[in-house]
């Protein structure tokens, strides 16, 4: 099989670079991290909140991705399959060190006031809101300060949610977890949240 122009390798899917990555093709892996540098990077800048870190971990992402890349089964997405190495490396680190707190104002991506409400962080329902009982700036730095003592699963699926502004089912494909699991993992981390938060009020 001849080797694809670099003008035919955009014309190609995932898989079939990934196909050609596997047999030793340089420029096929080139082609992945073209089209995976950045948001690779991104996500993980926004479990880790530190450029130089984060470029360094997207690196080894990608080193990882080549070391296994015969261990991809092509009928799952492969942004997918990148994504949840990514998402793997930054938890790595998170358990290694305490991080800077992130934005917790709804994704970035939100293209909408809907969207940016459906990805904002709430801590309990409405009645136990602590946003009636504290300004917006100071809530915010307590919640910062709160989802750096979450344990990184935890802290994962906030990012993801929250910041990220990926929905559930996406999640629990990225972090090879069942659905349920990704939901728990979200309820238990904003009642964690809800009692730190009533912490630092006494």
């Amino acid at each position: 099989m001849t080797n694809p122009t670099p003008v035919e390798w955009g014309a190609l899917s995932d898989q079939e670079v990934v196909r050609h990555a596997a047999r030793g093709r340089e420029a096929a892996y080139r082609e992945l991290i073209r089209r995976y540098q950045r948001p690779v990077f991104s996500l993980i800048y926004r479990m880790v909140r530190d450029r130089e870190l984060a470029e360094d971990l997207a690196q080894e992402t990608f080193i990882k991705v080549l070391n296994a890349i015969d261990s991809y089964r092509p009928e799952y997405k492969f942004s997918s399959w990148i994504f949840k190495i990514a998402n793997n490396t930054a938890i790595d680190q998170l358990r290694r060190r305490a991080l800077n707190t992130l934005s917790l104002d709804g994704s970035p991506h939100a293209e909408n006031a809907e969207a940016i409400e459906s990805t904002r962080l709430q801590i309990g329902d409405t009645r136990e809101s602590q946003l009636d009982e504290v300004t917006s700036k100071e809530l915010g730095s307590q919640i910062e300060a709160a989802i750096s003592q979450l344990r990184p699963e935890y802290r994962s699926c906030i990012v993801l949610r929250h910041i990220d502004g990926r929905p559930y089912e996406e999640i629990a494909a990225m972090l090879d977890l069942p659905l349920g699991t990704v939901k728990t993992y979200i309820h238990r981390a904003r009642n964690e949240l809800r009692i730190l938060l009533s912490e630092t009020k006494e």
